[in-house]
């Protein structure tokens, strides 16, 4: 009886409820905390705070509609009444709503809120009739097991393309990109969906985790990169860590229009899924060498580049460690630059000479003075693009320097904040290494074997926590960790500990 006066009520709601001035709750004045509509009255009320029970309890009206979902709750049952009649109402009402809005939106304003609750559209989702048949013909799941080797797929080359190839399988296997596109988060608002490289990349993720075994031809993606990345179009063999910055920047620009990339804090930033991943924020910090005022930078940055031994520029001297011991998880050989080596050196103060004079803002006069690089903000993702090709007025080389790089990667040493405490004489190396946010796994290495005028892109990428693969275009190959930290090493990507999922 309640429920056949329910479906009465509620078609009678959705026609007069345009009537109502607003929809806040009538006794506290809030418009969230999960606003419900009584279906006996014009009457909202906070469901959170139980206002909305406060009412049905006193005028005994004991239905009432979700203003977000369009869902019945009745307070007889205390549960929701799922109905069929009542849903294709609520979806129909929903369909007229956003008809209404999108030809008269100030005429809407209840509507709006009324199946939004603040403007938010929601849909529910419901399978195509391709998904239903695909689970008719599909009946048996796939279970992911610690040996499953689901995301694993070769690259078709067509034609020097190693580069995107390498860079490809690295992204397909970062871990909160892979969660972010398999769950379809991405919300194309491109005129031309068809040229979006986000839509592309999300393509992608659904072929490598398909369990399809054969190699993929990539054929879209590199025409969205020629198209977006002019510079990168043709058959030459392209720099991958070049492709690396092309391709994130091409997807930050096409994120830029969806949710996500709206709801930035800071509106001169972006907030979009490759923001959030992998940038990182930069500190520079020029001291005046009389005053010894400090002026500082803050940049954001996708990756970190660094110089090797071997290279014109001269190489700061080598941590402590020749005598065989272990820095920051690397084994140090007598004379094996580390990867903690040259972050070291990235981040050493850097006289800046007295061709390089700076307006001292204290002094108010030119100065010298040392400059000093640290991390402000580590990103979530932490990609090290290590300078093995040279390019200078005099010469054109690669430097194959060997840096062994380690499996884990502590970055405290390197953060702003650990700067301040030594300066403070405060720093102490931290003792809780389980609730250290600054640690980082290597999930993936991008290699080059040959010269700079000729040579091949492979990969090594992690699989699970302790698997490891090479992968040659569209040959895969089980790999030893031995074989990674071994490799020469020209991309390093690791990724944060207590954000990384299996």
């Amino acid at each position: 009886m309640i429920l056949s006066s329910g479906k009465k009520n509620t078609e009678q709601w959705w026609q007069g409820g345009k009537n109502a001035k607003s929809c806040i709750c009538h006794m506290c004045g809030a418009h969230l905390n999960r606003l419900h509509s009584c279906l006996y009255c014009v009457f909202f009320g906070c469901f959170t705070k139980k206002h909305i029970h406060e009412h049905a309890k006193t005028k005994r009206h004991n239905l009432a509609i979700d203003l977000l979902y369009g869902g019945i709750y009745c307070f007889m049952c205390q549960d929701y009444i799922y109905d069929k009649d009542m849903e294709q109402i609520a979806k129909e009402e929903q369909r007229k709503a956003w008809k209404l809005q999108a030809f008269t939106p100030t005429v809407v304003s209840h509507y709006q809120c009324t199946m939004t609750g603040i403007g938010e559209k929601y849909s529910t989702w419901e399978p195509t009739k391709r998904e239903l048949e695909l689970l008719r013909h599909n009946p048996k799941r796939r279970k992911i097991t610690t040996n499953c080797t689901i995301g694993l797929r070769g690259l078709i080359n067509l034609g020097n393309t190693c580069f995107m190839n390498c860079i490809v399988q690295a992204l397909t296997h970062t871990p909160l990109l892979r969660d972010f596109f398999l769950s379809d988060r991405h919300k194309c608002e491109m005129q031309s969906p068809s040229s979006c490289l986000v839509c592309e990349m999300s393509t992608l993720f659904q072929e490598f985790y398909s369990g399809h075994r054969s190699p993929h031809i990539p054929y879209r993606l590199l025409h969205l990169v020629w198209t977006h990345a002019r510079h990168l179009a043709g058959y030459e063999q392209q720099d991958a860590h070049e492709f690396l910055i092309a391709a994130l920047d091409v997807l930050h620009r096409h994120c830029k229009g969806d949710d996500n990339g709206k709801k930035a804090n800071n509106p001169n930033h972006c907030n979009c899924i490759i923001d959030q991943i992998f940038t990182g924020g930069l500190q520079s910090d020029v001291t005046c060498q009389v005053c010894h005022g400090v002026s500082t930078t803050i940049d954001p940055f996708w990756d970190i580049s660094l110089d090797l031994p071997g290279s014109s520029t001269p190489f700061w001297p080598l941590s402590p460690g020749s005598d065989g011991s272990v820095v920051n998880g690397e084994s140090h050989v007598s004379g094996t630059t580390t990867l903690t080596d040259c972050l070291r050196r990235f981040t050493r103060p850097e006289h800046l000479g007295s061709s390089a004079k700076i307006k001292c803002s204290g002094c108010h006069s030119y100065q010298e003075s040392t400059k000093q690089l640290t991390m402000k903000k580590l990103p979530i993702v932490a990609c090290f693009h290590l300078k093995r090709f040279e390019h200078s007025a005099k010469l054109r080389r690669k430097i194959t320097t060997y840096v062994s790089f380690p499996l884990e990667l502590d970055m405290t040493p390197f953060m702003a904040s650990s700067k301040e405490s030594r300066m403070n004489g405060q720093y102490q190396q931290p003792t809780d290494s389980l609730n250290n946010d600054n640690k980082y796994s290597l999930f993936a290495v991008v290699n080059h074997q040959g010269t700079l005028e000729s040579g091949h892109y492979t990969s090594f990428i992690r699989q699970h926590k302790d698997q490891w693969f090479k992968c040659d275009d569209a040959i895969i190959t089980k790999a030893s960790i031995k074989d990674v930290l071994d490799s020469e090493g020209y991309l390093l990507f690791y990724h944060k500990q207590f954000l990384e999922y299996e």
